[in-house]
């Protein structure tokens, strides 16, 4: 296996276009320099104009706090760029659980679970990918798909540099761990609660 730096894995290669990639652009440093990681940039008509920036952490899941200090920070470097015309709503959220897959590491922390995947160009006659994610190697998403002519699901690699847009596919599996997930970040917290008052 070739010798992935901790840095490239965590490079984004989702990358917007236009005014969003302005944005992206002028949000990804404050956001990183936060402790918080872009996931994605995205202008949408609804509410006049909508500034969606979504946002996570690598060590635990975005709450309500989080999103508020992004918008602080964000806001002011937004107004004084002044990136989109006329008057717009920021709005700061998290992935959620079917998210973006947006780094060459989302494809190793999602291993084992479901996704969909739009190709730039056609990849062995195909744009479109589903299947089980089996991590990343030699700058590829290695995807367990069924393929015509296989009676058994096939591993292929995707070129990392290739993907158009990827997600994870809402599935009882994920809901699971997604469940589990949060039932230990509130026992964690519960217990930091804990230590904190009998101090």
């Amino acid at each position: 296996m070739a010798d992935v730096s901790g840095t490239a894995l965590e490079t984004r290669f989702y990358r917007e276009s236009g005014m969003a990639a302005r944005i992206a652009a002028l949000a990804e440093p404050v956001v990183a320099e936060l402790g918080y990681r872009l996931v994605r940039v995205k202008v949408s008509g609804q509410n006049g104009s909508t500034l969606q920036i979504m946002i996570d952490r690598p060590d635990r899941a975005i709450i309500v706090d989080d999103c508020a200090l992004v918008s602080r920070r964000l806001s002011p470097v937004l107004d004084a760029n002044d990136p989109m015309p006329g008057s717009f709503h920021l709005e700061i959220s998290s992935p959620g659980i079917d998210r973006p897959l947006v780094r060459p590491s989302d494809f190793i922390d999602w291993t084992g679970f479901e996704a969909k995947i739009e190709m730039n160009e056609l990849v062995a006659g195909r744009r479109r990918f589903r299947g089980l994610i089996e991590g990343f190697e030699d700058g590829e998403v290695r995807l367990q798909v069924e393929l015509k002519d296989f009676d058994e699901p096939q591993t292929i690699g995707l070129p990392v540099a290739l993907i158009a847009d990827a997600k994870l596919v809402l599935t009882d599996d994920l809901l699971k761990a997604a469940k589990e997930a949060q039932e230990t970040e509130l026992a964690a917290s519960g217990r930091e609660e804990a230590q904190e008052n009998s101090e």
